[in-house]
């Protein structure tokens, strides 16, 4: 599968030839990760950092830009993490991997000692775990690339990798020499170093074409993309589709809707048509194979499944689709084709879009219409009052509702949502 690269310096997304002349440079980096989330993994790259273009902080021009787009998607990020307090730091805002570089390595080793920065390794891994752990083994002429690629330690790419493996759940291959020319990646290379290892593999440089996102997906490896796509010399639609395992599902694919709350909707099958039309409305389509035709779920009920987005498992025979339910999902009018419930199961985000509706279309005696800013707080103090005042299981639920109803409808008017809660509940629990 393709992993789209977004990479960063002096606070642009930028493409550079060989990490170092700059190609293109552009500022709608919320648009691009939007989209590049809707096919993948998302890379985002902060090139000062590795560079150690820093403040005393450690800031760079990029820091505000990465930590907006961290939360935006299934995010990993990567340049000049050097510390395990900035991998923490990184992780609690909301990355769900960070690459490590340069620091992954004992530049100064003597007397065969360990080709590894080992005591930075084992904290890291102690800290945030293993599973969260990507090293870089960038090559330059099969030596491995640090400091920004701007010098090769005397490390070959496959011991370095065999080494890096044990600290790592997947590791990131730059054919740095390829890196934005659009020649290719180092296919003999590749060969090599996946057969040396078990963890995953990411290569990226150089890669530009179709073909060669399919030649590698054979090899069991993944593909970071950057120049190839800014280009448009790859297509993230096409890329997707040619990663499926096609003749293994014998042309039709399972895909499973859930909603962004996780709630597993349905399941249906859909072949290569059928995920080009999904991409294309934006809307989830199936192949019926009762009716041999294709079939745009709420196409006559108008209960569409808007697309957020796709992920194909690890062995590429099964899709994951989250999507945004508009209506009841199922045929005979319940909400998922695994219940029998008309309605979509009560929740904060329920509450939430229910409290925005009713602002939006305000219907005649809606008491959630007339809250203004100052009667909201006002009630938020009178329910967490009677909240604590609460005696036994009954009263403390009915106390709590109204002060989350409350909550909700204060949030609302702030421009907050209940993820942003959570997100930062996630952050103190991962901090």
């Amino acid at each position: 599968m393709v992993i789209s690269s977004i990479d960063l310096k002096g606070g642009h997304v930028v493409q550079l030839k060989n990490g170092k002349d700059l190609v293109l440079q552009r500022d709608d980096a919320d648009s691009l990760i939007s989209e590049f989330n809707k096919y993948g993994e998302v890379a985002v790259i902060d090139l000062d950092a590795a560079l150690g273009n820093t403040d005393e902080k450690g800031n760079t021009a990029n820091t505000d830009l990465l930590k907006s787009l961290l939360r935006r998607g299934n995010v990993r990020v990567g340049g000049g993490i050097r510390t395990v307090k900035k991998a923490r730091e990184l992780v609690s805002l909301g990355a769900e991997k960070v690459i490590i570089g340069s620091a992954a390595w004992n530049l100064d080793r003597k007397n065969g000692g360990s080709i590894l920065n080992t005591e930075f390794l084992d904290e890291l891994a102690s800290s945030i775990g293993k599973q969260r752990i990507i090293i870089s083994v960038d090559a330059i002429n099969g030596k491995i690339a640090v400091k920004g690629w701007t010098e090769t330690a005397d490390i070959s790419l496959i011991e370095g990798a065999h080494e890096a493996e044990k600290y790592a759940s997947e590791l990131l291959f730059t054919c740095v020499e390829k890196e934005g020319c659009m020649q290719g990646t180092d296919m003999d290379m590749v060969k090599q170093l996946r057969g040396s290892v078990k963890c995953r593999v990411v290569a990226a440089g150089g890669v530009n074409s179709l073909e060669q996102i399919v030649q590698l997906e054979k090899l069991h490896c993944d593909v970071q993309l950057g120049m190839a796509l800014y280009t448009g010399a790859v297509n993230l639609k096409e890329s997707f589709i040619s990663c499926i395992d096609w003749e293994k599902t014998n042309g039709m694919v399972p895909i499973i809707a859930q909603s962004p709350a996780g709630e597993v909707l349905m399941m249906g099958y859909s072949n290569k048509e059928a995920l080009e039309k999904t991409f294309e409305l934006g809307k989830l389509t199936f192949f019926s194979r009762t009716r041999n035709t294709l079939w745009t779920k709420g196409e006559t009920s108008e209960h569409f499944l808007e697309l957020v987005k796709m992920r194909a498992d690890c062995d590429r025979d099964t899709i994951l689709a989250t999507v945004i339910p508009h209506g009841g999902v199922c045929h005979t009018g319940s909400f998922n084709c695994f219940s029998s419930e008309a309605d979509e199961k009560s929740s904060m985000e329920r509450l939430y879009g229910t409290i925005a509706e009713r602002f939006a279309n305000p219907r005649p005696g809606s008491y959630t219409a007339t809250l203004n800013d100052k009667r909201v707080r006002e009630k938020i103090l009178e329910e967490a009052e009677e909240l604590t005042e609460a005696e036994g299981k009954d009263e403390v639920i009915w106390e709590a509702a109204d002060l989350l109803y409350f909550a909700s409808v204060l949030m609302y008017k702030e421009g907050v949502t209940w993820q942003d809660v959570y997100n930062e509940l996630d952050r103190r629990h991962k901090k």
